[in-house]
């Protein structure tokens, strides 16, 4: 299916959601976040999820951490069956439009540095590499690349029109 064909609805994550996301968590993550620590995220103020949802069914989701003029990147998900669509690019220009909503001009996220995909994703929405986290994944020893957006207004701007809340 075509980018252009498939219609997605971002919307907040919601309780009837858990068992979609933690099922993705499973299919997507060696360490995948349990059910319980997602509702707990749904109790957190500053805590704010989206979930992208195709013909009623949820294929992606992702959340943040909001705090003073930064969005921290939790998690990122897009269903196996969807990917190389541009909807984890749209989400997360979903993420960053809901991060300016709540105050943020910063964003910030932690990628495996094997992940090459994601990276890319990330680079070509502005991220640049800051650091790196020393065997920061648990389940495999790897070392994080620590991103940042330093502008979320500035890549908005870049991409209007890109996206559907």
């Amino acid at each position: 299916m075509m980018e252009t064909e498939m219609k997605i609805l971002f919307r907040p994550m919601q309780r009837g959601d858990l068992d979609r996301i933690a099922e993705l968590e499973r299919i997507c993550f060696r360490t995948p976040w349990s059910k319980a620590a997602l509702a707990g995220e749904l109790k957190n103020d500053i805590a704010h999820y989206l979930v992208g949802e195709c013909d009623g069914r949820v294929i992606a989701y992702a959340g943040m951490w909001v705090m003073f003029d930064e969005a921290h990147i939790t998690n990122v998900a897009v269903d196996p069956a969807f990917r190389r669509h541009g909807i984890g690019r749209r989400l997360m220009l979903a993420m960053m439009r809901t991060a300016k909503l709540f105050g943020a001009s910063l964003m910030t996220l932690e990628v495996r540095e094997t992940n090459h995909g994601a990276q890319a994703l990330y680079f070509g929405l502005d991220f640049e590499n800051a650091g790196r986290r020393k065997r920061y994944y648990t389940d495999t020893g790897e070392d994080a690349f620590i991103l940042w957006n330093h502008d979320i207004g500035l890549t908005l701007q870049k991409h209007d029109g890109s996206i559907t809340l």
